[in-house]
């Protein structure tokens, strides 16, 4: 038995390769071509520190040092920016270099559940703003100078948008409530960075976080961290026996094949955000046509991002009367090629049309079409 796990171990391959994908974990990550390349060119161990001198950031070849420190924050609106192992990560390095235990700190409903996991570790008080509930769940941020003033917080965090919905809150007015009440506001743009504009000294954040895999089209794991300069030194602070260690970041942090896709991925990600307007217009569109089908879309109407969440009563309906059980419909899918809704769900599910084009997400549409008719 043994042997024969082991064996397995060796012979590793993906259920979904070539299907049509609509998952929302993956579209935005998939690889770009010259990331491609760079994933089997830096597949050996820390290849991208063969010519580190100590700091990660200041790898010239490949070029870390200018991606990290002129590319980056350009790119993200931010004066100072990093990477790191994931947007969890560059929350967690930012709250426990600025808040201690007992503090407190307000962010949104629709929050990771990462946020939550993070700001515990540093031992704080969570206060979250309120969404609006069934069907929209909107988060009106405007509640958070309320909170502010009845808490008095440490930090503000809102998700942009978030990974359940979608909903794309006004990140704009919660850095002006950040800004007038001198409180340090981090946006969590892990489903933003990579495939929509947004800009960090634009919005009035102190913080952006943004996720390589999700969202930049890395391999993983992998996130980018930005912020104003002013925090630097705190959060980016070094060791006292090891001058050029940064210890939030435990020294280093994304070796290897991460950080090498990223960078190579980078210019086709600038590019791509610049189309960000066609990408919602065939959001809208696709979520108009299931709702044809009878599914509703949860969540903000209009709807902005390519993240979709639907309501398919009638999908469970028929799970209850299959052998399958709930399982059925991510089968009927996979034979007809797509990939998307996680296995055992049909009351409601995620998917997302960032990495689809027209004609694949018709291809979708009809195969919904057709499974509706098979089990009617």
């Amino acid at each position: 038995m043994k042997d024969k796990a082991l064996q397995r171990l060796t012979h590793l391959h993906r259920e979904h390769k070539g299907l049509i994908n609509i998952m929302p974990l993956q579209t935005g990550g998939l690889l770009t071509e010259a990331a491609k390349e760079a994933l089997i060119e830096f597949g050996d161990g820390y290849s991208v520190c063969d010519f580190c001198l100590g700091r990660l950031s200041d790898i010239a070849k490949p070029p870390a040092k200018e991606f990290v420190h002129d590319l980056l924050p350009q790119f993200l609106g931010s004066d100072v920016a990093t990477v790191v192992h994931g947007a969890r990560e560059a929350i967690f390095t930012v709250i426990h270099s600025l808040a201690q235990p007992g503090d407190t700190i307000v962010v949104d409903s629709n929050r990771h559940y990462t946020t939550v996991v993070a700001a515990e570790r540093v031992g704080l008080n969570i206060v979250e703003v309120p969404h609006s509930g069934y069907p929209e769940f909107k988060v009106d941020v405007d509640r958070y100078e309320d909170l502010i003033q009845q808490y008095d917080p440490r930090l503000l965090l809102l998700t942009y948008p978030d990974g359940s919905y979608g909903n794309l809150p006004d990140a704009q007015r919660t850095g002006e409530i950040a800004q007038a009440h001198g409180v340090p506001y981090i946006l969590n743009g892990a489903y933003a960075v990579g495939r929509m504009p947004v800009k960090m000294d634009e919005i009035g954040a102190d913080f952006i976080v943004g996720s390589g895999h999700k969202s930049m089209a890395s391999a993983g794991p992998c996130g980018v961290l930005g912020m104003k300069k002013k925090w630097e030194e705190r959060v980016l602070r070094t060791s006292k026996s090891y001058k050029n260690k940064e210890i939030e970041l435990l020294g280093c942090t994304v070796r290897g094949v991460p950080l090498a896709t990223l960078m190579a991925s980078f210019p086709d990600v600038i590019e791509r955000v610049c189309h960000w307007g066609e990408q919602v217009a065939k959001a809208q569109w696709f979520s108009a046509e299931m709702e044809k089908l009878g599914f509703k879309q949860l969540g903000e109407k209009p709807h902005l991002h390519d993240l979709l969440y639907f309501e398919t009563l009638q999908l469970y309906e028929i799970s209850q009367h299959v052998r399958e059980r709930g399982y059925f419909f991510y089968k009927e899918l996979k034979n007809r090629g797509i990939w998307g809704p996680q296995p055992g769900l049909t009351k409601a599910f995620k998917v997302s049309t960032f990495a689809a084009d027209r004609q694949q997400l018709t291809s979708v549409l009809d195969s919904c079409k057709a499974i509706l008719r098979k089990y009617s």
